[in-house]
């Protein structure tokens, strides 16, 4: 009987690891469409990253880069925290973004960790000979597949010892400056909590991360926490709308302070653009 037991608990100790090593390594995808009066041509596909927090998928990063090279991204979007304050690991950063650059032109932005971490002017020297693009409250304007847009981004308000909203609200005024109403505005930020400010400033459409997916994921119920945004936080993971804003915010891929996800499994986005008929 004592065996029986014995074996009993064996088996779901075993099926419990099994199960957390899935929850945490799992590269899940995560499919959404935008249209607009505003896009022409035959639209674009983005493929968004975000919440590395270092972490390892295979060697050289060799899963993740698989799976999005397999997407055929038009252009690729970093949304912040590609390192954790306490696992500053620039081999993992340089591997991941040199092989998304091969795939399409990266585009990234900063995340509170990149700030945390002590190290983001380290961090910022070595990403920039990648060609990746570090969008620093910076916008540009992007022609692919006969698509015209602007592509904006801005940094992560924890470079200011200001209150956050106040630091987006005036980097979005200024990188947004003098942005026409036909424009279609795609926006980096890393902080979903800031959706109100986002859609007061004539943005189409905001890529986001930050919120990890309320890491613990319950039917009906969502996402259970999320950074600054405390128990169960409004935005953590899909799609939200606001005025003619739309907002998508990645689970992200890694963990920080919360070592664990549960059904919750890291998460590529991929955002196809294209125009109403």
């Amino acid at each position: 009987m004592k065996k029986k037991i014995l074996f009993i608990i064996t088996l779901l100790l075993l099926c419990a690891v099994v199960f957390s090593y899935f929850q945490n390594n799992w590269l899940s995808i995560s499919r959404f469409t935008i249209t607009s009066h505003e896009i022409t041509g035959d639209g674009l596909k983005i493929i968004q990253l975000s919440d590395l927090h270092s972490k390892e998928f295979g060697e050289n990063q060799h899963r993740l880069v698989t799976k999005v090279q397999a997407l055929s991204p038009d252009i690729i979007a970093f949304t912040g925290d590609i390192i954790d304050k306490d696992k500053y690991d620039e081999k993992t950063v340089l591997s991941l973004l040199k092989q998304l650059k091969e795939i399409a032109p990266t585009y990234y932005v900063t995340g509170n960790h990149e700030y945390w971490s002590g190290k983001y002017d380290q961090l910022e020297k070595i990403i920039k000979p990648t060609g990746v693009t570090i969008l620093h409250n910076q916008r540009e304007k992007l022609q692919l597949n006969g698509t015209t847009f602007l592509l904006a981004g801005i940094a992560d308000p924890a470079i200011s010892n200001e209150a956050s909203a106040v630091t987006v609200e005036t980097e979005l005024a200024k990188t947004l400056e003098g942005v026409n109403d036909q424009d279609f505005v795609v926006l980096l930020s890393h902080r979903p909590e800031l959706f109100s400010i986002y859609a007061e400033h004539n943005i189409d459409l905001v890529l986001s991360g930050h919120a990890h997916g309320g890491q613990v994921r319950l039917p009906f119920v969502g996402g259970l926490v999320a950074p600054d945004q405390g128990f169960l936080p409004k935005y953590t993971a899909g799609k939200y709308e606001q005025d003619d804003t739309a907002m998508i915010v990645n689970r992200g891929l890694g963990n920080s302070i919360i070592p664990q996800r549960l059904f919750n499994t890291p998460e590529i986005v991929e955002i196809t653009i294209k125009g109403k008929k």
